[in-house]
């Protein structure tokens, strides 16, 4: 066997199992309308060729580490450590309820649990992390006070997952969804708050055409916010939300358990207006005068094939 391939058959295991030891948790996957997508684990790196995924890649994420609050004006606080675009894109329509999956999360690590859009203005897998303009669509934060039920403890007691409803007002394109816990187990102390953030590409499809303004990632929180330096043990009888306000579009949604699974794709490259305008056309053309189903149409993509969603009964 070449020592190129045997290496990482030795080394993969070794990284994986101190993964397991200091694990907090990884937004693993997304599921739409019963339908699986699969997000991102630093694994992938070794696999040849990585899989394509909806999810921004961290490579760098060994150890399921946190963005600590003096490195909330760096790059890794938008979608965690070193975060690339994710090669393919959920499509999804205005409204739609998805469910983050999530690893294993401690109950120990209790905080809020927060879910922002920023719209790519093009193919999210091209988009320059830095300049994306994050609004925020979904904040929850401590609970029930009686009993201490954080959001995290929500997510993890729903299987380790968590629902967030896309806003039906805003325009269709390509946006990011930045899903984040916000861990303040050591938050007393200065830069003890843990920001777990992680990324993936939509493709919606809405009647909508709001365009909110957003904020970078960089400048979401501060670590002086009183969401941030909080202290959990002190008796707090108040918890403030760090962030921006939650948009006005935001629509609510009841955190439960999950559906079972019943299909798995991979996901489809960009969305065009253009492209989704010529589609409804055509089918308006073909039915006459009954209303025609929008239709998420893929964009070519240099150098490399389109990726169309291929549902699959699953396992």
């Amino acid at each position: 066997m070449a020592p190129s391939s045997f290496l990482p058959s030795i080394i993969l295991p070794v990284l994986l199992s101190a993964v397991g030891v200091q694990a907090h948790g990884i937004a693993s996957a997304l599921v739409i309308d019963r339908t699986f997508y699969d997000g991102y684990n630093p694994s992938y790196q070794w696999k040849s060729p990585p899989p394509t995924v909806v999810g921004w890649s961290v490579p760098d994420d060994l150890q399921n580490t946190f963005i600590s609050p003096d490195k909330f004006s760096t790059p890794d606080m938008v979608c965690h450590l070193g975060a690339k675009p994710a090669g393919a894109a959920a499509p999804v329509k205005g409204g739609d309820v998805l469910e983050v999956q999530w690893t294993p999360w401690p109950a120990s690590h209790k905080g809020p649990v927060l879910d922002y859009l920023a719209n790519c203005n093009g193919p999210c897998e091209t988009a320059d992390k830095t300049k994306l303009k994050f609004f925020k669509i979904a904040e929850s934060g401590w609970v029930d006070q009686a009993s201490d039920l954080w959001a995290s403890n929500v997510l993890a007691g729903n299987n380790n997952s968590w629902l967030v409803r896309v806003p039906e007002d805003i325009a269709p394109g390509n946006y990011v969804l930045r899903h984040e816990i916000i861990s303040l187990h050591a938050a007393a102390n200065p830069n003890g708050a843990q920001s777990y953030p992680f990324c993936y590409n939509l493709a919606v499809d809405s009647a909508g055409t709001a365009s909110p303004a957003g904020v970078v990632a960089t400048e979401l929180y501060k670590a002086a916010d009183p969401g941030i330096k909080f202290d959990l043990f002190s008796h707090p009888t108040a918890y403030v939300i760090p962030g921006p306000a939650l948009y006005s579009g935001a629509l609510p949604v009841t955190q439960t358990k999950p559906a079972a699974i019943t299909a798995t794709a991979t996901g489809v490259y960009a969305y065009t207006v253009a492209a989704r305008a010529r589609a409804a056309d055509t089918m308006m053309t073909a039915a006459a005068a009954a209303a025609a189903p929008t239709t998420l149409v893929t964009a070519p993509k240099a150098a490399s094939p389109i990726l169309l969603p291929r549902a699959t009964p699953a396992l």
